[in-house]
């Protein structure tokens, strides 16, 4: 049968709608091996004082080749809240700053700091729709509804659970959490057991290591601190 919408020499009809195509995720020219990522194991935990998220300190290129032993790969992106990065580096931090920019213009226009919810919405959207090569972070942050985790995938898909793990390490560090996860966990011991499951991620985890980044989400604001060994922190 023929395209009632075709022309009768074989060329498209001008009527016909233009069919693009999807962008290429790895991008052409893009060499992988080339690519700093984080591997990398990031957790976050809430509890009724605040939030704790967790992250080991390593970067590969490639996968192959530890290219950083000292990554801080959680940011402050909101007065109450914080982001880990996952994936690939560039993707991550840039990310992050398209994030910070947007709480920062919505806090300047309404006079108050974005909801954590609403954050969560937005960093999906962005996740989704944005040029940032695959991206798994957490977003953990405390506002007047309380403490909150979300777990942000590749797609877009925005879910909130009590605690999340992600990256490479990821079964490693779920398997300790199951365990040790409370209701009624402190803040301190959250932050003892988010590092103790970092730890027990870099013993197999190749694209984990180097040490760990706890940061500490209260209602007062944002404390990041790193940290080479874990005996100080477990």
């Amino acid at each position: 049968m023929n395209n009632p919408l075709s022309q009768g020499n074989g060329d498209p009809s001008p009527y016909e709608p233009e069919l693009g195509s999807l962008p290429n995720g790895g991008e052409a020219g893009t060499d992988d091996g080339t690519v700093n990522k984080t591997g990398t194991t990031t957790i976050g935990i809430a509890t009724a004082d605040g939030v704790v998220i967790a992250t080991d300190m390593r970067a590969s290129l490639g996968g192959r080749f530890v290219s950083n032993k000292n990554v801080q790969k959680v940011e402050q992106i909101h007065p109450t809240a914080a982001l880990t990065l996952v994936g690939s580096v560039g993707g991550a931090q840039s990310f992050i700053r398209t994030l910070r920019s947007e709480v920062n213009l919505y806090e300047a226009r309404r006079d108050e700091p974005m909801p954590i919810e609403s954050l969560a919405t937005l960093a999906g959207n962005f996740a989704r729709g944005g040029p940032f090569r695959a991206i798994n972070p957490i977003l953990g942050g405390v506002d007047d509804e309380g403490s909150h985790v979300y777990s942000i995938d590749p797609a877009g898909g925005v879910m909130e659970d009590d605690y999340t793990v992600t990256g490479s390490g990821m079964q490693l560090a779920y398997g300790l959490l199951e365990q040790e996860y409370d209701d009624d966990l402190s803040l301190a011991d959250a932050k003892s057991v988010a590092a103790r499951a970092i730890k027990s991620a870099v013993e197999r985890d190749t694209g984990s290591g180097n040490g760990v980044f706890l940061a500490e989400i209260t209602d007062e604001g944002v404390d990041i601190q790193g940290h080479e060994e874990f005996d100080a922190v477990i």
